[in-house]
C-alpha cells in the first residue's frame, strides 16, 4: 500500500562518490587477457559526493553535491531538506553511516522535527537510491571521463532534471524490489 500521510513526508537518502574517471560498465577482450583501456584519467582523488533523496511523496529526487560526506554536510542536506519541506513532518530512511549516527546529526534532526529511521545493516535492497545510484553510472559515468567537477556536475543536474519529469517512470526504476522474501528476512532478523 503506498505512502499517503498528507501530514508527513517519507524521504530516502544514501551517498555517493562518482569520479570524474570513466566507469566502465562492459568491455571485450581475447578470454584469459587482460582488458587494457586508455584513459586521460584525472585521478580517483577528482570526485564529488552526492547526496540523493528520494521524495517518496512527490515521486521526485534532488541530487546535491558536496566535497565530501560527512556529519557537517549531512546536516547542511537537513536543513536544505526541511526548507523545502516546510510544512510537514519528515521521516527519513537512511543506513547506517558513522556521520548518519553523529549526535550532532541527531540532535540536529529532532530540531527540525526530523525522524530518522536506520535500515537494517546489509540491506541496500530496501534503499531506492541505490537503485538510483546504478541508473545515474549507466547515464552519466559509464564510458565517459569529465573534464572537471564542474562538468560531472552539470551532467548530473540534466539526468536529475529529465528523470524528475516522469514519477511513474522514476519509481519503476527505483523500486526493483516489491515485496519481501522470507527466507532472506530470516537472515536480517535472526529469531
Amino acid at each position: 500500500m503506498p505512502y499517503t500521510d498528507p501530514k508527513s513526508a517519507l524521504v530516502y537518502l544514501d551517498e555517493a562518490h562518482l569520479h570524474q574517471d570513466t566507469d566502465l560498465g562492459y568491455g571485450w577482450c581475447a578470454r584469459g587477457e587482460r582488458l587494457w583501456v586508455a584513459s586521460c584519467s584525472p585521478g580517483l582523488s577528482a570526485k564529488v559526493s552526492f547526496y540523493g533523496l528520494y521524495l517518496y511523496n512527490e515521486g521526485e529526487v534532488r541530487l546535491w553535491p558536496y566535497a565530501r560526506a560527512n556529519g557537517e554536510h549531512t546536516i547542511e542536506v537537513l536543513r536544505r531538506l526541511r526548507a523545502e519541506v516546510s510544512d510537514r513532518k519528515i521521516i527519513l530512511l537512511w543506513d547506517g553511516a558513522p556521520y548518519h549516527r553523529a549526535q550532532a546529526v541527531r540532535v540536529e534532526a529532532s530540531d527540525l522535527n526530523i525522524a530518522l529511521v536506520p535500515l537494517p545493516g546489509y540491506s541496500p535492497d530496501l534503499m531506492p537510491v541505490e537503485a538510483l545510484w546504478r541508473w545515474l553510472r549507466e547515464d552519466v559515468t559509464y564510458h565517459h571521463c569529465h573534464s572537471s567537477p564542474e562538468d560531472l556536475t552539470r551532467r548530473v543536474a540534466a539526468f536529475e532534471t529529465r528523470i524528475n519529469t516522469d514519477p511513474c517512470a522514476l519509481a519503476d526504476r527505483l523500486w526493483v524490489k516489491d515485496q519481501l522474501d522470507p527466507k532472506e528476512e530470516e537472515l536480517r532478523f535472526p529469531k
